[in-house]
């Protein structure tokens, strides 16, 4: 089973989207630290979905935790550059449904 972990405020019900799809799902929000991640599974899930791009800080931080995860960012604003390296894909919630965008990473 895929374990993905969502983080940040979920307007779009992107965590149910990946749960409807059969993964098993850890949400995070608010202000998100590594100690946070790390009892949320990080080490061993297998996608980091960034739902607020405020929290960007996290993402270099989950790549150092775990080299095999895929990281997302799935928001409406641009994603700060130093973070784009280590970003596996960046998606505006207006061009892809999370419906779509769940049933594409899990498959």
């Amino acid at each position: 089973m895929t374990h993905v972990i969502v983080a940040g405020t979920d307007e779009t019900e992107v965590a149910a989207a990946f749960e409807q799809d059969g993964a098993d799902v850890t949400r995070l929000q608010g202000i998100i630290s590594r100690p946070q991640l790390e009892e949320a599974g990080i080490v061993d899930a297998d996608l980091y979905v960034l739902t607020d791009v405020d929290q960007a800080t996290t993402i270099p931080i989950v790549c150092d935790l775990n080299d095999e995860l895929r990281t997302v960012v799935y928001a409406d604003r641009t994603v700060p550059e130093f973070v784009t390296a280590q970003l596996d894909l960046a998606v505006d919630p207006q061009l892809i449904g999370p419906d779509v965008l769940a049933e594409e990473l899990l498959d």
